[in-house]
């Protein structure tokens, strides 16, 4: 008799313990605080279950907690990872860091946003579009405007070492080839474009008329529109036979060695939800749902309404690291 009890009260403490487990997750977020706080907020009011969240700073944007990632490999402290990207999703896979788990909330989401194993999937987007201004009679439609001779000197595009510029050039280096891009790039630089310190500084020269377009992340865009600035949006290479628009989905995965697996699961499910991507197209950073009929402002096009350029974000990682020595060069000349 004793024998039983002591062996129920083993399994009680055994299953609180399993329940307590599951009352919290951890998550690394690479996407801005101010836009995925309130949604993991959301979801610790709808299930009950603690968020702990560590955000990357803007110093270390994209980097801090990836590093964090790999460091911690051998002895795994987050469940899921944020990311305001794919690229770093497919750093982390490469490395061995991410266990495959498909929700059944990624139904609906385009392939093309989903790791064909499962390891991560994409969700509300950024699109990578043309400012322009509104004073601009001649409104350029293709990303090949930088090297146009009526737009010499008029153009600016971000810093091509940096950020989403970085990811942009090397998809084209996945769908042109080598030769084409460098091609195009040494046309760009050759026809006077100007290099800005990031997408938010190229959009503002475009508001104040100093250039006539720019390459930026669709956030950029309209927040200038939001703001009133004399500025129009176009989705560039929407023509047969031109690329179509770069596509920057977030990007959540959970971490192989997830001490809350279950909770895990349910805040990926969360963030993939069709609830989720309404949210954060009504908010400033303005992006676009990947799953179709969901809710969004008029200021963005639906996914379903843009040519998407086709690319796989695996070969656009592998592409971002070799073509660093490339575009250094590129920058000095």
């Amino acid at each position: 008799m004793k024998r039983v009890i002591l062996l129920c009260t083993v399994l009680m403490i055994t299953a609180c313990s399993s329940q307590k487990e599951q009352q919290s997750v951890t998550v690394y977020v690479s996407e801005d605080q101010v836009f995925s706080e309130p949604i993991l907020k959301d979801f610790e009011k709808e299930t009950g279950i603690k968020v702990n969240a560590l955000y990357d700073t803007e110093e270390s944007k994209s980097t801090g907690v990836m590093n964090r990632l790999i460091a911690e490999k051998n002895n795994p402290r987050a469940d899921v990872y944020w990311a305001n990207e794919p690229v770093r999703a497919e750093v982390l896979r490469q490395k061995g860091i991410l266990i495959p788990y498909l929700s059944p909330n990624a139904k609906g989401i385009p392939e093309v946003f989903i790791q064909k194993a499962h390891y991560w999937t994409g969700f509300s987007a950024r699109v990578r579009l043309l400012l322009v201004g509104e004073g601009v009679k001649h409104k350029p439609d293709s990303i090949l405007a930088y090297t146009a001779k009526a737009y010499k000197d008029r153009a600016v595009i971000a810093n091509p070492l940096f950020g989403t510029t970085t990811t942009h050039i090397a998809a084209l280096f996945t769908l042109w080839g080598d030769t084409k891009v460098k091609t195009f790039l040494e046309a760009l630089k050759q026809n006077g474009t100007a290099i800005s310190t990031s997408n938010g500084e190229s959009a503002d020269f475009v508001a104040k008329g100093r250039y006539a377009f720019a390459l930026v992340d669709s956030d950029d865009a309209v927040s200038r529109l939001h703001q009133k600035k004399p500025v129009r949006i176009v989705y560039p290479d929407q023509k047969k036979g031109e690329p179509g628009v770069f596509v920057v989905p977030n990007a959540v995965m959970m971490i192989k060695g997830a001490p809350h697996p279950k909770a895990a699961q349910k805040l990926i499910d969360h963030l993939l939800s069709r609830e989720t991507e309404q949210k954060l197209a009504f908010a400033d950073c303005a992006q676009i749902p990947l799953h179709s009929g969901v809710k969004m402002p008029q200021d963005i096009k639906p996914i379903d309404q843009i040519k998407v350029m086709q690319v796989d974000y695996e070969q656009v990682a592998q592409k971002l690291v070799e073509i660093q020595p490339y575009l250094k060069s590129w920058l000095e000349q």
